[in-house]
């Protein structure tokens, strides 16, 4: 895994001085298709198959956040919608169009375990 160092302060702090820290270098992308064409190299599936079953997942995928469920994805981990939004005053000063909302993955201890041998190296 290739990284670079990046200066950063601390945001409530404008005084205190500033700090390197890592930050991963993405070195190319990986699609969908990618990801059928590995597993297939591996599956009795075909790549079709696979790119198929990935494709109605990610259409259903929505529906369930939207229903308020975490969905959890064996040994991959598990997803599920954070809401933020403006505050108010008073329960009925809040306004709905204010909410946002952000899709959280957590990866399961048996993803993290499968990082655990990670090899660090500095891009130039």
């Amino acid at each position: 895994m290739k990284f670079k160092l990046v200066e950063k302060g601390v945001p409530n702090q404008p005084s205190a001085p500033k700090k390197y820290y890592p930050s991963a270098v993405n070195t190319g992308k990986f699609t969908i298709k990618d990801v059928a064409k590995e597993i297939a190299g591996r599956s009795s599936l075909t790549k079709g198959d696979i790119e198929n079953v990935l494709s109605n997942f990610m259409e259903e995928l929505p529906t369930f956040l939207k229903l308020g469920m975490s969905v959890q994805l064996g040994d991959f981990g598990t997803t599920r919608l954070n809401l933020s939004g403006e505050g108010a005053g008073a329960p009925a000063d809040f306004k709905t169009e204010t909410i946002s909302a952000k899709v959280i993955f957590t990866p399961s201890v048996e993803l993290k375990n499968g990082l655990a041998d990670i090899h660090y190296e500095k891009a130039e």
